[in-house]
């Protein structure tokens, strides 16, 4: 059962006495379950049922406005490809430099976040969950293709962003909604520029923002994004099989997936995450250490890579 919806005023209250440094000393309790590149996610104390993304990117509410907007059209669009997602609605509060945009997403057991599956269940049970989750992106792909003039949807694969409810998988990672109508991007790529640090914003943009970007329309790309995932949640034993079973659904006429691509696409991926990690934790020290300025982003700690 769903619990109350969080009012606006609360959580702006919320907001205004977060402690991003040390959230323990936060006026409102709180815990983090949870990091996203542009995010971080919250269990909110009183509002059970729902987790809470929060988005400090935006100069203005207008431009909040335009991004929650953004959001929805993709989330209906993802609905159109017959993907199933969680319930959420969006609130946008005034933070300490910026406007902070929270959307709130119904609240899911963890035992049934695929991530967790899969140190669950048996390695048979989770290939045919990985089967599962390879056949719902196919459906992005086989919506892109029928739109092909129209419309681009992107998805994001990774095990961490699927879950089981119900014996029906949610998608739940929606809080980048990369998609394109006739050829044009409709989410500013400089919104997810604003957590890397200022001097660097160039050279990630030269280097590596398209190619981030771009992979997650190409279903190919997706799958390989996918199983090589299966090293970070320390399953390297499931990945030929589940290699085997991509291969397997992928569209004809598109190249099979080898293990040397695997493998390659692991180690440049972990390289770049670990990078932006590592340069965002400096700006954060010259933020708040030399500048003596609030950093708005909350990080993670040491990630198993």
């Amino acid at each position: 059962m769903i619990e109350k919806k969080i009012s606006t005023k609360y959580l702006g209250e919320f907001e205004k006495g977060l402690d991003v440094s040390k959230i323990g000393n936060s006026k409102i309790p709180a815990k983090i379950i949870g990091y996203g590149e542009i995010s971080s996610i919250f269990r909110i104390d009183g509002f059970t049922g729902w987790i809470y993304k929060r988005l400090p990117l935006y100069d203005s509410k207008k431009q909040a406005e335009v991004y929650a907007a953004t959001h929805e059209l993709y989330v209906s669009l993802l609905k159109e490809a017959e993907i199933k997602l969680p319930d959420d609605f969006f609130k946008i509060v005034d933070g300490h430099s910026k406007t902070v945009l929270y959307l709130a997403q119904q609240e899911i057991a963890k035992e049934n976040l695929c991530q967790n599956k899969l140190h669950s269940q048996t390695d048979e049970e989770n290939l045919k969950m990985l089967q599962k989750i390879f056949l719902e992106i196919k459906k992005v792909y086989q919506f892109n293709k029928k739109n092909i003039s129209e419309i681009a949807l992107s998805i994001d694969g990774q095990i961490s962003n699927w879950a089981i409810d119900g014996g029906k998988l949610l998608y739940f990672d929606t809080s980048t909604p990369l998609f394109k109508l006739k050829g044009v991007e409709q989410m500013n790529p400089d919104l997810i520029l604003s957590s890397a640090p200022k001097a660097l914003v160039w050279m990630i943009k030269l280097f590596f923002l398209q190619d981030v970007m771009d992979r997650y329309y190409d279903i190919r790309l997706v799958y390989i994004d996918l199983i090589a995932n299966l090293y970070k949640e320390q399953k390297v034993e499931l990945i030929d099989f589940a290699l085997e079973k991509a291969n397997a659904i992928l569209p004809n006429k598109i190249e099979k997936i080898s293990r040397k691509e695997i493998d390659k696409y692991y180690k440049e991926d972990k390289f770049i995450w670990q990078l932006f990690l590592g340069l965002r934790r400096l700006d954060r020290w010259f933020t708040t250490k030399i500048f003596n300025k609030r950093y708005e982003f909350i990080l993670p700690g040491k990630i198993k890579r």
